[in-house]
């Protein structure tokens, strides 16, 4: 007790010298109530999403002023508040999503959105209209369906009529792992999938798209308008990176060119975020104060700086609508927007306080940006970077330094050092823990490349952007092109230094938790005992390496196993060319081999029966053919079955069968001491929500509407032949339940996504 009592009142000190920093922790608190939400198995109805709101009001009835209950109190109102804005947001976007597969389905629908795809073709989203054979009131409101070639002439807002196989968004490629259909959901997208014939306009009158469409259609144009402009002006793959860093549409870039930027840590250059969105409204901001400043009049008499940031909120406004509107693009608006206001308000811009407005506006708006890699990364660097330019700001006013002329050159290259060092410390854990990668050569990329787009590349996508409704973009687009050609040259130098990226394992979430909640506690708080967060980081970083590994892992439907070899890493066999759930596993496992070259391993003796291995020293088979399925039985401890499971099968200790891995998605064994496994599988991990149910009882058939095989003709295994026509494409040679088609509903966030 003579311990506790110190410790007791040192804490209710620093508490109260912090009281002004409270309003700091609201977004975290309200974010706790929503991953709360989220992490549940099962969907709460309306009473039990109410709870947490209400015992925290009863509690704060029946607690006292200054007593500490009531700031637990307050704290359990603000945590249930996130968790009913999560519920309530989930019940405002939900919408029917497919149940099964549809392979030859003809459906239409309004053109919303036109993307190329950065390997071959486009991707197209609809507001979808009809598709045949399914009821209107269980037809999903938007589809996302790449077409395999040209597209056509077709626009935003044209009425479309297409043929394509059609699925439900993609479960989790193993358990724990990234949701497709989760981000799908929130995106109202029910169906994804890929055509099997170009897409035809439909010219006929139809029902009157509403305002919100129509409008979202016309931006689309004016952004398409804009990407096919740079594209004249500046073509090739110089276009294309600056059409994604005016238009954020990225997938005319090489994949070549995106590993550059990603091994070499300048990624998050391609993606319109906080970096792209300062400089373009900062720079809105320092001209028309500039121009204002000019007249004297003006100067003189009136808040030109509050005019100033009242324009440059208009530009991030006006930037965000025309770069594609992504989650990490809305992220940094808002934030800029909050920044102007403080300025419009005559508080500082730079501030913690205002990050945590901006953090809890997203956060109450969406809700599910708690969960995206971006929102993450884009509020930790920004958090540490205010955090350490409030620290720094402290040190300059403590010794009263007053820099000169050249002390300011050397801070403006030491700053961008710095800051890239800040906000490298900030993002890296986020980074490896979500993409299992760390990039040691990022603040070199940085320190280089960081004062060419500063300097020379957004500049001149701000004046492209000014001269484009004079026709006068090539000078412009010509100054942008060399900056974008320096630092492509940056980016492939530092990707091809040695050992420029280390893969590493999935990090164990309570490793991930103990870092986070360490790194909030250093940058949210001033007084010394913000120290103690490094504390929690460190012991974060000693259970990191305390990761537990699948001995084997089997993917839906059997098509894909991987068992772990002598050496410890898995060893594959798949009866499919799709390499993306392998390519998943691999990720998570810290692996950077190719999939290609893990796909058919030695470690699998295979005949055209099936397959055996062994896992962990215990015999395995997976059986292709009925023929092979009585001798399986009797050797194998773990039996795989193409089909449905053997009735007098009960030597094997696990049989893992088809309807039973469509039913539990990929399926995840851990051996425990006593020779048992511990299994796991993506469908107990997501437990019942209503992203997850359409995946529960999967189905495949033909539509209704479909075309049979042309006689004498027998589609290739795995896919529906394409209806006769001179304008048929060829549909993907991987079957469409492991298609990547299926599952590119991805992030909007790179490894390097810091948001700066």
């Amino acid at each position: 007790m003579r311990i506790i009592a110190p410790l007791k009142d040192l804490f209710q000190g620093q508490l109260a010298e912090e009281r002004p920093r409270f309003v700091n922790w609201v977004p975290v608190i309200f974010g706790a109530g929503i991953w709360a939400y989220f992490a549940l198995k099962a969907e709460p109805g309306h009473p039990a999403a109410i709870l947490p709101l209400a015992m925290g009001l009863v509690a704060i009835a029946l607690s006292s002023e200054g007593d500490g209950r009531r700031l637990l109190a307050v704290m359990l109102v603000i945590a249930g508040l996130g968790f009913l804005t999560a519920k309530i947001r989930t019940a405002a976007v939900a919408a029917p999503v497919l149940d099964r597969t549809l392979r030859a389905a003809e459906l239409t629908g309004v053109l919303e959105r036109r993307e190329p795809h950065a390997k071959r073709g486009e991707r197209l989203t609809l507001r979808l209209t009809s598709i045949a054979g399914v009821a209107p009131q269980t037809m999903p409101r938007r589809a996302r369906i790449r077409i395999l070639g040209p597209a056509g002439d077709v626009k935003p807002g044209d009425r479309l009529r297409l043929t394509a196989t059609l699925s439900p968004p993609a479960a989790p490629a193993l358990p724990g792992g990234y949701d497709f259909a989760r981000a799908a959901f929130f995106e109202q997208i029910g169906a994804v999938g890929y055509a099997l014939k170009r897409p035809e306009k439909l010219i006929e009158d139809g029902p009157e798209p509403p305002p919100a469409l129509r409008l979202r259609a016309a931006v689309e144009e004016v952004r398409q308008d804009i990407g096919r402009r740079i594209q004249s002006a500046l073509p090739g793959e110089r276009g294309a990176l600056a059409a994604a860093l005016i238009t954020g549409e990225r997938g005319g870039i090489s994949q070549e060119t995106t590993d550059a930027y990603r091994d070499s840590g300048l990624v998050h250059i391609l993606s319109i975020s906080g970096l792209h969105m300062a400089i373009m409204a900062g720079a809105v901001f320092a001209t028309i104060r500039f121009l204002l400043a000019a007249i004297p009049i003006l100067a003189l008499t009136q808040p030109i700086k509050k005019w100033a940031a009242a324009a440059g909120a208009a530009g991030a406004i006006l930037y965000y609508t025309i770069s594609g509107g992504s989650a990490a693009t809305l992220r940094s608006a808002i934030m800029m927007v909050v920044f102007f206001l403080a300025v419009m308000l005559g508080r500082p811009a730079i501030a913690m306080r205002n990050v945590a407005i901006a953090a809890l506006v997203i956060l109450a708006l969406f809700p599910e940006s708690l969960l995206d890699a971006g929102f993450q990364m884009s509020f930790a660097a920004v958090a540490a970077l205010v955090a350490a330019y409030e620290a720094s700001r402290r040190l300059v006013a403590r010794r009263n330094l007053t820099p000169g002329s050249m002390m300011r050159g050397v801070l403006f290259l030491g700053g961008i050092l710095f800051s890239t060092v800040i906000a490298g410390l900030a993002v890296t854990p986020l980074s490896v823990y979500h993409f299992h990668a760390m990039q040691h050569y990022a603040p070199l990329a940085n320190l280089a490349a960081v004062p060419i787009c500063n300097l020379v590349v957004m500049p001149a996508a701000l004046a492209t952007l000014a001269a484009l409704p004079f026709g006068l973009e090539a000078a412009p687009l010509w100054i942008m092109g060399w900056g974008l050609d320096a630092m492509g040259m940056v980016a492939r130098y530092v990707a091809g230094l040695p050992g420029a990226v280390t893969r590493i394992a999935q990090v164990p979430d309570m490793a991930f938790a103990l870092i986070l909640a360490g790194g909030l506690w250093l940058v949210l708080w001033q007084q010394r005992w913000r120290l103690a967060g490094i504390v929690l980081i460190l012991a974060g970083f000693a259970a990191s390496p305390d990761v537990e590994r699948p001995d084997l892992l089997v993917g839906r439907e059997g098509a894909l196993v991987a068992v772990r070899d002598a050496s410890g890493r898995l060893a594959a066999h798949s009866d499919r060319p799709s390499t993306f759930e392998l390519a998943r596993w691999l990720e998570h496992d810290g692996d950077g081999r190719d999939p290609k070259a893990v796909r058919k391993t030695a470690a699998f003796r295979c005949d055209p029966l099936g397959c055996s291995t062994s896992t962990a020293g215990d015999p395995l088979a997976v059986s292709r053919h009925p023929a092979s399925i009585a001798d399986d039985c009797d050797r194998a401890k773990i039996l795989i079955v193409n089909g449905a499971r053997p009735r007098a099968c009960d030597a094997p200790h696990l049989v893992l069968d088809r309807a039973a891995l469509q039913m539990s998605g990929t399926v995840a064994l851990y051996r425990r001491a006593d020779g048992t496994y511990d299994r796991r599988s993506v469908a107990e991990a997501r437990g019942e929500r209503p992203w997850s149910s359409p995946h529960r009882h999967r189905k495949v058939e033909r539509s209704p509407a479909s075309t049979p095989p042309r006689e004498g003709e027998n589609p290739p295994a795995g896919r529906s032949a394409a209806p006769p026509g001179n304008d048929r494409i060829a549909a993907p040679a991987s079957a469409i339940e492991t298609s990547e088609d299926m599952e590119e509903i991805r992030p909007d966030v790179d490894e390097d996504d810091s948001g700066l």
